[in-house]
């Protein structure tokens, strides 16, 4: 492949125009068909323009169906871009690249005089690499992509060329594509493949020293995000993009974080570093033609002894730091990472193969950090020994035991920051996800007295009759009742939302039922289950705690009911999803992924079910360390830890149910400790929209029943 192609140009940037952020609403909302602006989403639009104007950070709780997109985006293009978005999910990501931004363009383009540009900014990763693509054969032996095994030793010659195939597709590909950004490859290849043909940035010499860096695809997405009015990326990459002082990110003013109660968990992701074993033997076979037989075999003893290490510790956090075994392979790995480091020496211009020099070194410098900062044994990390179930990938893991003090450092400092969600506001208070974000939070203020009323009265399920989740007559639009909470230059709002949840749902808790004490789906909650199900006849979404109780939820309805069964794992799960929709009297069942990724509007999904509350498990090593640092501090682990991860992951499993104006159901939990814990309950059910509140199991099985007659 030649290095003659030149890299797609980038359009001059042009400023914004004078329009208010509001009147940019109006003429996107406008350009829609019957489209109204929502009173959330007005409330919102302009406070994002007043935190535009004062500099101060905004937390905004706007709930489902607020169009909350818009809210941020017309604001944003009062602003000398670019303006960064950044989400969590890659469906949020679509939805605004693919939609949401081209009818924005398109809307308010006869307002500010010109049409405002946009680009899509991700990781290296994800864009096609023209050196290793030149390379890609020779590259990674390890890959074996034209080596595939066969059971017993002879090379399956069908999976070579299968395998084969797609990367000479990949070299087709590369002298169509304008962007080299895999999304846009239709069918798509293996991981196996891709990651033969792409460069993740710890190996990137960088474009001066690279032959290809002039048509680099990566390099020309952060151009053409330089030059935009707005930049969509993702939580992930703005997350290293803290980490390594904010040089990725295009500079801007304002940063638009959508589905913020994820980002601290990105950001800690981000953070984390691992050891395996066979990562250390890919990184000696790629240094091997570098360096001196003696110094690769110090590499290769080093990661024999982590293998050994990794066999005898068991799973889980390391409380009383690392054991001896593990302890002398990081010292042995440090040792020898730190000496082939050495031999290979620094990256020159006239070297003969830089690219692959600079992978060498980078993937063994990543190795001794790591090493050395397990063998730290810092108070602010927390390291654990991971060993997957079925036994094929042992890891060393270390990781951040908090990020509050990374966000408050990084994130706000030079830019307004909008961190919007529709679960802020945990309790009812912002002050939990606001620390959390590296934000100080005082007390919050007390809530007017109809504000309490309301919330009261949505908690207790006084004053409403069920009925009407079999009618939406009347609906109106549901309004915040979250107290504003504010900071030292921050502040917060909860714009409510457009459904009214008290008549078009109830929230049911079987409080009969005894405290869930095993693991799986107890037999009484296996019971409840039939019961509300079959009410229904089908339309049920189940959000289980563990695979087995969704493993035996499933068993249990096929061998008593004849309704489809869809279980998470026995298909590709947007095939699941889609059969969902499809199949009117269907079930699907599963766990935590469903819990946020599912969007069903409609009657296909009337029944939404939760096994327990989703407190995190005693054996997730980084929540339990936090628990504990609580704890030793003289505070409740429980409470400060895990009661928040529970409120963000119910609400959000409970929001499956209302996705449209039109949708009526249940949400049924089956933990009765949502009810009967005088503690955490009553917080929990703060953080929840405000259904219809019983815990009277007739009047539960009665709406589903009088759903499934309508």
């Amino acid at each position: 492949m030649s290095p003659s192609r030149t890299a797609t140009p980038v359009p001059k940037k042009r400023r914004s125009g004078r329009a208010s952020g509001t009147e940019l609403l109006a003429a996107a909302v406008g350009a829609v068909p019957g489209g109204a602006t929502r009173p959330g989403q007005q409330l919102m639009a302009e406070a994002i323009e007043r935190s535009i104007a004062s500099g101060e950070h905004l937390l905004v709780q706007a709930g489902t169906g607020t169009g909350k997109s818009l809210a941020y985006l017309a604001p944003a293009l009062t602003v000398d871009g670019p303006v960064v978005v950044s989400t969590a999910t890659l469906a949020l990501q679509s939805q605004l690249v693919d939609h949401d931004l081209p009818r924005l363009a398109d809307a308010v383009e006869p307002v500010l005089g010109r049409r405002p540009t946009f680009a899509v900014l991700k990781g290296r990763h994800h864009y096609l690499c023209l050196a290793r693509l030149d390379s890609s054969v020779e590259d990674e032996p390890d890959d074996a992509l034209f080596d595939a095994p066969r059971p017993g030793g002879t090379k399956w010659l069908g999976e070579a060329g299968r395998l084969g195939k797609q990367v000479q597709r990949l070299r087709d590909w590369a002298e169509e594509t304008a962007t080299g950004d895999r999304d846009e490859l239709d069918p798509g290849v293996d991981d196996q493949v891709w990651r033969s043909v792409s460069m993740p940035a710890r190996e990137c010499v960088g474009a001066s020293r690279c032959p290809f860096g002039q048509e680099c695809f990566a390099e020309a997405s952060r151009a053409r995000a330089r030059e935009a009015d707005l930049v969509v990326t993702n939580h992930s990459l703005l997350a290293v993009d803290m980490l390594a002082g904010r040089h990725i990110v295009p500079p801007h003013r304002l940063l638009v974080v959508d589905e913020a109660h994820e980002l601290a968990d990105r950001v800690s992701s981000a953070a984390q570093a691992e050891l395996v074993p066979e990562l250390i033997d890919r990184s000696t076979r790629r240094a091997r033609p570098l360096l001196r037989p003696d110094h690769a075999d110090r590499l290769t003893e080093a990661g024999d002894a982590l293998a050994v290490g990794l066999a005898e510790a068991p799973a889980g956090r390391l409380t009383a730091g690392l054991p001896p075994a593990l302890r002398e392979a990081c010292t042995l790995l440090d040792s020898a990472t730190r000496a082939a480091l050495e031999a290979i020496g620094d990256v020159k211009a006239d070297d003969p193969d830089p690219v692959r020099k600079q992978q060498a070194k980078a993937v063994l410098d990543e190795l001794s950090t790591t090493a050395q900062r397990l063998l730290e044994e810092g108070d602010h990390d927390v390291a654990w020994v991971e060993k997957p179930e079925n036994g094929s990938r042992r890891a060393l893991v270390v990781a951040p035991l908090s990020v509050a003090g990374t966000l408050a450092t990084h994130l706000y400092d030079e830019r307004t920051v909008v961190a919007t969600s529709a679960t802020l506001a945990l309790g009812g208070r912002f002050d939990t996800v606001a620390r959390a974000l590296g934000l100080d939070a005082p007390p919050p203020a007390p809530p007017s007295p109809a504000a309490a009323a309301a919330a009261t009265a949505a908690a207790a399920g006084r004053g409403t009759d069920p009925a009407p989740v079999a009618s939406t007559e009347g609906s109106r639009a549901a309004i915040g009742t979250v107290p504003a909470t504010e900071g030292p230059g921050w502040r917060s709002l909860d714009v409510g939302s457009p459904f009214d949840y008290a008549r078009q749902g109830i929230l049911y808790v079987a409080a009969h039922l005894p405290r869930p004490s095993v693991s799986g789906l107890p037999t009484a909650a296996g019971e409840e289950l039939l019961a509300l199900v079959g009410a229904l006849g089908g339309r049920t979404l189940g959000l289980f705690s563990s695979r087995r109780a969704a493993q035996q939820a499933a068993e249990l309805l096929r061998a008593r009911t004849d309704l489809p069964v869809l279980l998470q794992g026995e298909e590709a799960l947007p095939l699941l999803v889609r059969r969902f929709r499809q199949e009117r009297e269907s079930c699907l069942f599963g766990v935590m992924s469903l819990w946020q990724g599912v969007d069903v509007p409609g009657d296909a999904c009337q029944l939404v079910v939760i096994d327990r509350l989703p407190f995190p498990r005693p054996d997730e090593p980084l929540a339990a360390a936090r628990a504990a640092a609580v704890d030793a501090g003289g505070g409740s682990g429980f409470a400060a830890v895990s009661v928040p991860i529970a409120a963000v992951r119910l609400a959000q499993g409970v929001g499956r149910l209302i996705r449209a104006t039109g949708d009526r159901g249940v949400v049924a939990v089956l933990d009765s400790r949502l009810e009967t814990a005088r503690g955490y309950g009553p917080f929990l059910r703060r953080s929840l929209p405000p259904f219809w509140y019983t815990t009277r199991p007739e009047v539960a099985r009665g709406a589903l029943e009088r759903l499934a007659k309508s």
